[in-house]
């Protein structure tokens, strides 16, 4: 089974849906996170986006509402521990963003077959394959459709 790690920003569109321009984003994410409820997909995503989702739900909501949407989302994605061997990759990694050298260094210890995101370009020196919501669940849908042709 495909194993898809889960970036900040798909956690963060999802839970709090900060750009009406993203719907269609949106929407794929959603039904991305479906398919792994299903048990179509394997999930995963870090610790480091539980702390930094709640934070921002909590400023923009409230506590509870923040904490009731992780609780949803521990049931759905296996959340991966960071560790120094991850966090000194990350350092030494030249990625322009910190958060995700972090992000992508959990991905690549934790065997990740995808990371999925919005911002393909955060992961510019990634080794894993990295697609929007969007693109990977088109990928599937050509793979799924030649399959049938007998290709």
């Amino acid at each position: 089974m495909e194993k898809l790690f889960f970036d900040n920003d798909i956690i963060l569109d999802i839970s709090i849906k900060r750009d009406e321009s993203l719907e269609n984003d949106i929407n794929e994410a959603i039904k991305l996170v479906n398919l792994i409820e299903s048990g179509e997909y394997k999930g995963y995503t870090s610790t480091v986006i539980f702390t930094n989702t709640y934070y921002i739900q909590r400023k923009l909501k409230d506590h509870n509402t923040a904490i009731n949407f992780l609780k949803k989302l521990r049931l759905i994605l296996t959340v991966l521990n960071i560790d120094g061997k991850i966090i000194q990759k990350a350092l030494e990694s030249g990625f322009s963003d910190f958060e995700d050298a972090v992000q992508y260094y959990t991905a690549v210890e934790n065997k990740m077959d995808y990371i999925i995101t919005r911002n393909i370009d955060d992961y510019k020196k990634s080794t894993i394959k990295v697609y929007t919501p969007s693109q990977y669940l088109k990928i599937k849908e050509m793979q799924k459709i030649e399959k049938g042709n007998g290709a």
